[in-house]
């Protein structure tokens, strides 16, 4: 008997890059390839971003505040590989689960910064239950500070910087309500415009705030889940460059 342990992301849940997708699907298949010799193939994944070197250089301090320590992954590693590999294969399993089913209720004890609220896994999607204390108080923003501030950025929308982009784009709060830039046609920045948008930023308005002062990159908004993208990525890729010139209006 002997256990194969994998990192890999269900391929039920928001797998959206091939590597990923194709590391899930390798669990699958070697775990009947092995399972007449005894041996169970099994993947894990974290509950939040785990704070390793890449997560420094993707998101730098902000986002290794918001994440666990490797020692959740390793904890739970073991127990899946101390498990009984005849009944115990082809599973997906998220590191806090595990240990919890271990008998582990203590999570605190694996948060890289405590007292900062953490952050889900961007692979897990949406239909993965966020526990509440994942949740930071988004309180920070108003709509109508966020009014204020997007007067302040309509200057930022000249003939040159629409011709470069060339695109409409909504950043949408939530209950906090949504903001269309339309940067193709009108040059306008509203809170009431239905233009359809190429793409759509989806924060809290905490978030936003974050990103436009410098505080919080956009990439490492959107890798940890604070920030999810709806449209065409490459245009999205466009607007970097237009929140770093918003930064000059605060």
């Amino acid at each position: 008997p002997g256990a194969v342990p994998s990192i890999s992301p269900s391929s039920g849940i928001n797998a959206e890059y091939g590597a990923k997708y194709g590391m899930s699907m390798c669990v699958l298949g070697m775990a009947e390839e092995f399972r007449d010799y005894k041996i169970g193939v099994n993947a894990i994944w974290p509950a939040t971003p785990i704070a390793t070197a890449a997560i420094d250089l993707i998101g730098g301090d902000e986002m290794m505040k918001t994440s666990r320590t490797p020692a959740i992954m390793a904890d739970a590693a073991y127990a899946m590989l101390c498990r009984d590999p005849t009944t115990f294969t082809a599973n997906f399993c998220i590191d806090e689960e595990i240990v919890t089913e271990e008998g582990i209720t203590d999570l605190d004890q694996y948060h890289n910064c405590p007292g900062t609220p953490l952050v889900p896994d961007f692979f897990l999607g949406d239909e993965y239950p966020v526990p509440e204390a994942y949740n930071a108080d988004s309180t920070a923003g108003s709509s109508g500070g966020i009014g204020k501030m997007m007067t302040k950025f309509r200057p930022l929308l000249t003939p040159e910087v629409m011709h470069k982009t060339a695109i409409v784009f909504a950043v949408d709060f939530g209950d906090g309500g949504k903001w269309t830039f339309d940067m193709k046609t009108k040059g306008t920045i509203s809170d009431n415009d239905d233009t359809p948008a190429d793409v759509t930023f989806q924060m809290t308005e905490d978030v936003f705030l974050k990103i436009i002062k410098g505080e919080l990159q956009s990439t490492a908004a959107f890798m940890s889940g604070q920030m999810k993208i709806q449209g065409n990525l490459m245009e999205a890729m466009k607007l970097e460059g237009l929140f770093k010139q918003m930064r000059t209006k605060l």
